[in-house]
């Protein structure tokens, strides 16, 4: 069952994220080409997904592993849209654009971070159920 928190958990990646962009925009990414930007932002980005995503597990467990699975699903269909609505509609980046941030074989990693954003709660909620998840900070 998606709940309100799952959208305010949500919201919070949307704003890691777009702290993760501010970052690479105005350090690093002024200092290599677009694409290395793109490749160390996404790594970075997946690390502090993993981290929220980790702490939001821990506060909030899903009640089944069903669960944790739909919000990774819930999750991953809020950042596509988003990602499409915004930056076409109000960015106004064309749609071949957006669709080249998809294409792996050009060195794109955008795809990973769905992944990652799809199947972290699902993860996380599988390994704080193994015997070495069971510790509490």
């Amino acid at each position: 069952m998606i709940r309100l928190r799952h959208l305010l958990a949500w919201l919070v990646l949307l704003g890691v994220a777009m702290l993760n962009g501010t970052l690479r925009d105005f350090s690093y990414g002024r200092h290599m080409s677009e694409l290395s930007a793109h490749q160390l932002s996404t790594v970075i980005g997946m690390l502090l997904f993993g981290l929220v995503i980790h702490r939001y597990v821990r506060r909030w467990p899903p009640g089944s592993a069903l669960e944790a699975g739909c919000i990774g699903m819930f999750w991953l269909l809020l950042t596509v849209a988003f990602e499409f609505m915004f930056f076409h509609y109000v960015a106004g980046h064309p749609w071949q654009v957006l669709l080249e941030n998809y294409d792996m074989a050009a060195g794109r990693l955008w795809p990973l971070l769905l992944c990652w954003v799809a199947v972290a709660p699902y993860l996380f909620f599988r390994l704080s159920r193994s015997p070495a998840g069971t510790s509490r900070d």
